[in-house]
């Protein structure tokens, strides 16, 4: 990929979010590299070369859906962590913005999760890297301050705690459908509940 990538400017934001969207669902599910710009072009009702009007090139389409989908989560868990609630229920709050940023952005959530990891490496895709440990530093923080508070066991490694809990709500990712048994609340509630009180039956 080259070094830089950018997008060109383009007053029809309506006709660019459109593009973004189409690749994004195509690029989850076949892969970035599987995709290409006449895929997202016909998707999009435009010939190839008019695709080049609105972004420079396949790789400034999928910068921009991340930074969008990354920059977007930074900023709704950044704000969680300035409320003024107790610990846990910040900590329910951010299961909660997984569950739902799921449900919202289905197709930004697969394409982050299959290629962020060999992206993050990539020149231009610092910001991958950078977000991902501004997220971590709030859940690892607020699970501190649940240990602080007394609602966490203090003898837990905070770390492993959120990479815990983290993997198991974005891991429902990749079989949850809102359309299903669950909704995105009764699935947010359930996870919340093994959270809580773990799978044993309490004693009596």
């Amino acid at each position: 990929m080259p070094a830089s990538v950018g997008a060109r400017d383009e007053p029809s934001s309506g006709r660019r979010e459109q593009i973004l969207a189409i690749a994004a669902r195509l690029m989850a599910r076949q892969g970035y590299a599987a995709t290409t710009v006449r895929e997202i072009a016909d998707e999009a009702g435009i010939l190839s070369g008019s695709l080049y009007h609105h972004f420079t090139s396949k790789e400034a389409i999928l910068l921009e859906v991340l930074r969008g989908f990354t920059s977007t989560l930074v900023a709704e868990v950044e704000l969680l962590a300035q409320e003024t609630s107790s610990p846990l229920e910040r900590l329910d709050r951010l299961v909660a913005v997984v569950l739902d940023t799921i449900e919202r952005q289905p197709a930004a959530v697969g394409l982050y999760q299959q290629e962020s990891a060999y992206l993050a490496t990539v020149s231009g895709f610092e910001f991958l890297s950078e977000d991902t440990e501004r997220i971590e530093a709030v859940w690892i923080a607020t699970i501190e301050e649940a240990q602080e508070s007394g609602d966490f066991r203090a003898d837990l490694d905070a770390a492993f705690t959120f990479r815990f809990i983290r993997d198991a709500a974005w891991s429902t990712a990749r079989w949850f459908r809102p359309d299903g048994r669950h909704t995105t609340k009764t699935l947010t509630d359930h996870l919340l509940s093994l959270l809580h009180t773990g799978i044993l039956t309490p004693a009596e």
